[in-house]
């Protein structure tokens, strides 16, 4: 076990950015193969923009990688963190180090966006995508970035984990964020079963549904047992979802990058039947 986290922490960023590829390129493939739903879009165009917000995305990243690193480090160097205290045997300690890494820096900020709209308003450009495909995961807005990061490192302290473990979970979040995005129809019989414990592809798709309550559900990121413990688990048949979120429906909008850039600073459009949609009316009234 040691010799893989070891293997991790080493790995050279050229394998990384290799299987990254690599898997881009097998879901797109398979994207043409066995769709979900048949697109009527300029795919490749909208890859590179979903792939120039990816690159802006990695710019922040890679600024604030040091820290991750640094906090890691800390952790191993003092034996800090929940996991270190408690003395677990290492395959133990690897398996916590996940999953508590899902839960701080993947589940719990991912609702948080939900719920804060200064967050939301970075957040929702990811949902802004009508045509969900193996790019969408990619789209992010840079500023959210900051905000990822940032509760990655709180996981890292609060647990305890080492450098080769961040890399395993950074994998694996990489590996579920291209098969739950990937425009591919899978049988609903095994994603069911799979879906009690592992986010699925047709799960974190109803997420991407275009209006309340479905956008605030399935907020799991590899693990779906955090949905199901916090009760924001959610079903849908796949075949009746629309893409996208209520309030920038418009392509010209969600198909310029600046715009999607933008819109954080934009005024605020809440979605109807949301936490914000409701506060508008309060204000309004008042």
């Amino acid at each position: 076990m040691e010799g893989i986290i070891d293997y991790f922490a080493e790995i050279p960023s050229l394998y990384r950015t290799i299987f990254f590829i690599v898997g881009i390129t097998f879901f797109w493939v398979l994207e043409g193969t066995i769709p979900l739903f048949s697109f009527e879009y300029k795919k490749i165009i909208h890859a590179l923009k979903n792939l120039t917000l990816n690159a802006l995305q990695l710019l922040i990243g890679l600024g604030l990688a040091g820290a991750l690193l640094l906090a890691s480090d800390f952790t191993a160097q003092n034996q800090f963190g929940i996991l270190y205290l408690l003395g677990l045997p290492l395959w133990i300690h690897v398996i916590l180090g996940v999953l508590l890494l899902d839960f701080i820096g993947a589940y719990f900020i991912h609702w948080l966006e939900h719920r804060v709209k200064w967050m939301w308003k970075f957040h929702l450009i990811h949902h802004t995508d009508t045509n969900v495909d193996v790019t969408t995961g990619l789209r992010h807005h840079p500023g959210e970035t900051i905000f990822r990061i940032t509760f990655t490192l709180l996981a890292v302290l609060i647990a305890g984990v080492p450098m080769g473990v961040i890399i395993i979970y950074q994998t694996l979040s990489v590996i579920f964020a291209q098969i739950t995005h990937a425009n591919i129809k899978v049988p609903k019989g095994p994603d069911k079963i799979l879906s009690w414990i592992f986010v699925t592809p047709n799960m974190h798709k109803v997420h991407h549904h275009y209006t309340q309550p479905y956008t605030d559900t399935n907020y799991g990121n590899i693990f779906s047992i955090w949905d199901r413990i916090f009760r924001t688990f959610a079903e849908k048949d796949v075949d009746s979802l629309v893409y996208g979120i209520d309030t920038h429906m418009n392509p010209k909008e969600n198909d310029d990058l600046i715009n999607l850039l933008e819109i954080p600073f934009q005024k605020y459009r809440a979605p109807k039947g949301s936490k914000f949609y409701e506060e508008e009316i309060k204000e309004n009234l008042a």
